[in-house]
């Protein structure tokens, strides 16, 4: 088969592999493709616990396709079944994912991209950030998550605040229904802005979806007393400070919506294509480059830079 290796820090190539064969309970996918995640550019960039080259396919874990293969013992999957699955070298032509983390597709979804690990995500935040319907809920970071988080917060009957430093990003976010936007440009412009839009109140629910440490502090400047503080952004570079006098003022509840188990990860997946299946999520839109396989190396340095009009990169095989 054909897979992506990244060689080096910023030097991806595509070569061939040996076709990996199911063992027990495995199942052997032909991807279609599989989306380029944030959460691997620390790797990308060549931070010092990196170990190059990395195995063909790696990191990849957003792919979808068909079963191309069962290994002994799975049940309830057949070949030429279309899925999600939850692997990590799929970056390639073929991927082995354990059965339990295949999830089926509905014909219904045909023809659509179905990047299973950050629409599962997307779902698990959405479930512990407990929005309900009346409440203002802010969303600090409009990418990929904060889209269609904003979409999911309004199914709900959210009012949605929608902050971003992208002006193109606020424009995404006011098409996935986000009632008020605000350019994240000045902390206390968009403090006064959001005290104005919430008259004094703040909002019941914020999601901060950033990793960054300045969109962390204005989201616990904007939360309410008795509100609840959802980080879901990805901080990976090290310490954060946080006015814990303001979360403690406040009695702010923090969650931390991140997930570690396979099997948590899986139950978002299936939640996002019930939703998906249902017309309440939609990322179409949000995929705003598709590349092959062979050009992987340019779509993460498009998921470093965010360019203008940059959402989401899919690499096709």
């Amino acid at each position: 088969m054909q897979a992506c290796v990244i060689a080096s820090p910023r030097e991806a190539r595509l070569q061939d592999a040996p076709r990996p064969e199911p063992g027990p309970g495995e199942v052997l996918l032909r991807l279609e493709g599989s989306g380029v995640c944030a959460s691997s550019l620390p790797l990308w960039e060549g931070r010092s616990w990196f170990e190059y080259p990395q195995a063909p396919g790696a990191p990849g874990h957003e792919g979808w396709g068909r079963v191309a293969a069962l290994g002994e013992g799975v049940s309830g999957l057949a070949v030429g079944d279309r899925v999600a699955a939850l692997s990590y070298r799929a970056h390639a032509e073929f991927d082995l994912a354990v059965a339990d983390a295949v999830v089926p597709l509905p014909a219904s979804l045909d023809g659509q991209a179905v990047p299973g690990e950050p629409l599962g995500c997307t779902v698990n935040i959405f479930r512990r950030s407990g929005i309900e319907s009346g409440q203002t809920v802010a969303i600090v970071g409009v990418g990929f998550l904060g889209a269609l988080l904003t979409q999911l917060a309004v199914d709900a009957g959210a009012r949605v605040i929608a902050i971003s430093r992208r002006p193109f990003s606020l424009d995404f976010a006011r098409r996935c229904g986000a009632q008020e936007t605000v350019l994240m440009d000045d902390h206390y412009r968009v403090i006064e802005r959001v005290k104005e839009l919430t008259a004094g109140r703040w909002c019941e629910r914020v999601i901060e979806a950033t990793g960054l440490e300045w969109p962390l502090q204005l989201a616990s400047e904007i939360t309410a007393e008795r509100g609840r503080l959802v980080i879901a952004g990805y901080h990976q570079d090290g310490m954060r400070q946080v006015n814990v006098q303001l979360w403690n003022w406040r009695g702010i509840d923090v969650i931390n919506a991140h997930e570690r188990d396979p099997r948590r990860y899986v139950e978002g997946i299936r939640g996002a294509v019930d939703l998906m299946a249902r017309g309440v999520l939609d990322p179409r839109p949000l995929y705003t480059h598709r590349l092959p396989l062979d050009r992987l190396g340019e779509a993460l340095e498009l998921t470093r830079t965010r360019p203008d009009g940059f959402m989401k990169a899919l690499v096709t095989a």
